[in-house]
């Protein structure tokens, strides 16, 4: 049996369908969130819980090509590949690719700034507002070189500068009077002065998710099966019941093509896949704020229940069998520069959506009116979640967004 009419339908609660219902919501709009499982329980759960405001050159930037030589050996941290998946995903790789061209980096850190901007405004108006101001710091993030990389993190800071982003260029001495419990292993650093970062950022989306159950939002746990165009609404067909809405918006991160297929849709989606784990700290050798080791291709960052290790990249299938390897060669790096102690529960796994050009979807189907898709934040979802969601709000409201959303329309990949 349908149910009365809602305004809008949002499929996933992660940090962009959360972000996406209560923008919406506030907006006095009528929306149901949908999900499976417990909101901030998938993709944004495992990250870093870093708000960065430099995230702004994508992963397939100019430098790419330099590192591809020993990428292609399937063997360094950074990056894992599946050769069968490459062979079934040549196309994908082949534009992911093209896309690191020279001439191609500025537009896109271009608009990812933008989007990134607007996002810090509202992470740190939203934190407050949802009780979770607690879990933000406001120190920054370290970006760490063990090697003399002088010159490798002035070009790195001079593309901040050239968008306004500060940052500072620290030596040893620098790096030691901020982090003075760590061990001192590291030559050149680029600290990230304006980024913030949080110990849960699981809890912070559930946070957020109850901000907007408070503000009048219903949160739905159940699966979706279809989604099927019914007049000028749409049926949202779950597991229990069907919902139907005047507006759908799919923010199912790596499940998005799923849904968008039987439409039509054939979304050139790949996965970041990353894990973490994380380990009892040592409460008189703290760490202060995440710290990206550069050369060993990981990070680490101080989180609630300890201190969380990040691996690289893995390419492969969304839903292929976990392979640790990356983490295992990373974690002695990791005990090397920070005293930790035994594993914290269960090794986390995550496929993050990227699209060939690393920048997200966000705005209306090609072909489907009352169809918004909010997807493929790569691995800065969570920073970039906020504003994702307030810019499909403000489209279904007939209003500006709060950024230039041309560079993330659908139907650059879609018809």
């Amino acid at each position: 049996m349908l149910e009365e009419t809602v305004d809008v339908a949002v499929l996933g609660a992660g940090i962009v369908g959360v972000s996406t219902a209560y923008a919406a919501r506030e907006r006095g709009m009528s929306v149901v969130l949908v999900d499976r499982r417990e909101p901030g329980s998938e993709t944004s759960y495992g990250n870093a819980g870093i708000i960065s405001s430099g995230s702004i050159s994508p992963l397939n930037n100019p430098s790419l090509w330099k590192a591809l030589p020993k990428y292609l050996t399937n063997r360094h941290p950074a990056l894992r590949w599946n050769p069968v998946w490459a062979v079934q995903n040549a196309g994908w790789v082949a534009r992911f690719l093209a896309n690191s061209a020279g001439p191609r980096l500025r537009p896109r850190a271009a608009a990812l700034h933008g989007l990134i901007g607007a996002s810090l405004k509202l992470h740190r108006e939203w934190i407050v507002k949802a009780g979770a101001g607690h879990r933000i710091r406001e120190t920054g993030w370290l970006k760490a070189w063990r090697g003399d990389a002088v010159a490798a993190a002035k070009q790195e800071q001079a593309l901040l500068t050239e968008f306004g982003i500060a940052s500072q260029l620290l030596d040893r001495q620098d790096m030691s009077a901020l982090e003075p419990d760590i061990v001192p292993v590291y030559k050149v650093g680029l600290l990230h002065s304006q980024t913030a970062s949080v110990d849960s950022p699981g809890e912070v989306v559930k946070a957020y998710a109850r901000m907007f159950a408070g503000a009048g939002g219903d949160v739905r746990p159940s699966d979706v099966k279809a989604i099927v165009p019914d007049g000028d609404c749409w049926r949202v067909v779950l597991a229990d019941g069907e919902i139907l809405a005047r507006h759908v918006v799919v923010a199912l991160g790596p499940w998005s093509s799923d849904i968008l297929r039987p439409l039509g849709y054939h979304v050139p989606l790949a996965f970041e896949r990353g894990y973490h784990r994380e380990f009892k700290p040592n409460p008189a050798r703290t760490l202060r704020r995440p710290i990206h080791d550069a050369d060993g291709s990981f990070l680490m960052t101080p989180m609630e229940q300890g201190i969380r290790v990040t691996s690289g990249v893995e390419l492969t299938g969304r839903d292929a069998p976990s392979s640790f390897s990356q983490l295992d060669q990373v974690v002695p790096l990791a005990r090397g520069v920070v005293e930790f102690g035994d594993v914290v529960g269960e090794t986390w796994r995550g496929a993050r959506p990227t699209l060939p050009d690393s920048l997200p979807m966000i705005g209306p189907a090609p072909r489907h009116a009352g169809l918004w898709l909010a997807f493929g934040n790569q691995h800065i979802g969570f920073t970039t979640g906020p504003a994702t969601g307030a810019a499909i709000a403000a489209m279904i409201a007939g209003a500006p967004p709060p950024y230039d959303v041309k560079p993330f329309a659908p139907d650059r990949y879609l018809s």
